[in-house]
């Protein structure tokens, strides 16, 4: 038996505000979306242009607090070819909330507080 990764899922409180950030951090586009007809939820999933592992965003129409996060101890990994380039746009962005210089990795922040790995190709 193999089990396939299919999706993550992040919740997020301003669904617009959030497919900005991944659109312009990341380059991730809306694949598809799905909307309760009573307008209680929305699901967009997001893509890289690969058919690979898809990013869920989650808006709950009935959620008006942020997510506790915990201590962001769980992340979602990302890999780029120009990775100096990403670092230079993610710290014009203002994202970056951790770098670890002797790893040759940082972390951005989403718009909800999530932690995202930025990886260089090695």
């Amino acid at each position: 038996m193999q089990f396939t990764m299919v999706h993550t899922n992040l919740n997020v409180l301003d669904l617009d505000r959030s497919l900005r950030f991944y659109k312009e951090a990341l380059g991730l586009t809306e694949a598809r979306r799905s909307e309760a007809k009573d307008g209680s939820y929305k699901i967009v999933f997001l893509s890289d242009g690969t058919d690979g592992l898809k990013l869920e965003l989650t808006w709950l129409g009935d959620k008006d607090t942020p997510y506790a996060l915990g201590d962001n101890e769980t992340h979602i990994a990302f890999r780029v070819r120009e990775f100096d380039e990403a670092h230079q746009k993610h710290r014009d962005m203002g994202v970056i909330c951790y770098e670890n210089e002797k790893m040759g990795i940082y972390f951005i922040n989403d718009p909800d507080g999530y932690w995202l790995e930025i990886l260089p190709v090695r």
